[in-house]
């Protein structure tokens, strides 16, 4: 089994949903908002009279476990569904499981999934 970390734009979420489960691969997915930095750099706002630029921007965090041989159409469709082409787009990070353990059966492995 695989963890699949995306961090994406927040106005891509909707159309991801959508992509995975028009593609079948949407059994079950957790979504967090984040903060974070990178090659992107901030929108330069006004508040009370000065000029901020913000260091961290607001991304969601995409966490979807799946057995390994699913784990390259998931990416693809991330991949098709987020990218802008613009900095910022996020990152795709995956990891080994080595367990899942479903808590109100008590069932373990690909079968918790």
């Amino acid at each position: 089994m695989k963890k699949i970390e995306a961090i994406i734009r927040m106005d891509k979420l909707e159309d991801l949903k959508e992509a995975l489960t028009k593609e079948g691969l949407a059994k079950g997915m957790t979504i967090s908002q984040v903060l974070g930095h990178g090659n992107q750099k901030g929108f330069a706002e006004n508040f009370r009279g000065k000029k901020i630029v913000p260091t961290l921007l607001s991304k969601l965090k995409v966490e979807i476990i799946v057995k390994d041989a699913l784990v390259d159409d998931i990416v693809e469709v991330i991949l098709a569904t987020v990218a802008t082409g613009e900095i910022g787009d996020g990152k795709i990070f995956i990891f080994p499981v080595d367990d899942v353990i479903r808590i109100r059966t008590g069932e373990r492995g690909v079968d918790a999934l």
